[in-house]
Parts: structure tokens; sequence; C-alpha cells
């Protein structure tokens, strides 16, 4: 989209007013809606050094912690963007662009991403709470 953004507007001399929001869009979608895949394969970055020198019980309870401390935050996120979303639709917000797209798109993504991310977080807490070495 924004390769044919740039041929467009040189190469045809005709301007688009829509693929800078659609790519963002695109992003925040992307971002959000794999954030629950990425931490159901605890494909995000962490820091070994901790877990390398702590004894295996005090790095269980270390990545509780860890967990429950990411679920909580998750969790505050989750709920501030479903009243972002809530608000939007409501009001019927849009951007500020000639193009102008509701709002409630990015914001329902980002709602839905961070609430699928809550619930893969809250059953790696339960698993690993329940777990027994």
């Amino acid at each position: 989209m924004l390769t044919y953004s740039v041929f467009s507007r040189y190469l045809f001399r005709a301007a688009t007013d829509w693929q800078d929001e659609v790519a963002v869009f695109c992003i925040v979608g992307a971002v959000f809606l794999c954030g629950a895949w990425v931490q159901a394969q605890r494909g995000h970055v962490g820091i070994e050094a901790v877990s390398s020198i702590l004894p295996s019980g005090a790095n269980r309870i270390r990545m509780i912690v860890v967990d429950l401390m990411s679920l909580a935050f998750c969790a505050f996120f989750a709920w501030k963007s479903w009243t972002l979303f809530h608000e939007a639709w409501v009001d019927k917000m849009t951007t500020s662009s000639t193009f102008s797209p509701p709002l409630t798109i990015p914001y329902g993504l980002m709602a839905t991403g961070m609430t699928l991310l809550v619930a893969q977080l809250l059953l790696q807490s339960i698993v690993r709470v329940a777990e027994r070495e």
C-alpha cells in the first residue's frame, strides 16, 4: 500500500490521502493481535542472566511474579483500550484527516489484542502456579 502510494504520487501525480492511516491501522492490528501468540511461544525478549544464577525454586517464584505483574498491567491496558473503543463508538470519533476513518478500528484492534494477551497470560499463570516439580 505504501509502495502504491509512492508510485501513485511520483509517477502519476495522483495523491493518496488514505495510505498513511491504513498503514498505521495495519501495524496496530499486527502488533496487538500477535501479542498473545508471541506470549504463548514465550517469544518475548527475556534476560537469562538472572534465571541462570537463581536456584530452580527461586526462579519459579520469579517467573510467577513476572507473569502476574504482566497480567495486571495488560489487564489494565485492555480495560483502558475497551473504554477508548466504547468512547470512539458512542461519539462516532474519526481521525482528523480528509480520509477520516473511524477510530473504532485501531481501538478495537488494540482492545481485542490486549484481551487475548490477558487470556494467554492468565492461562500461563494458572499453569505455572499449579505446576509441581
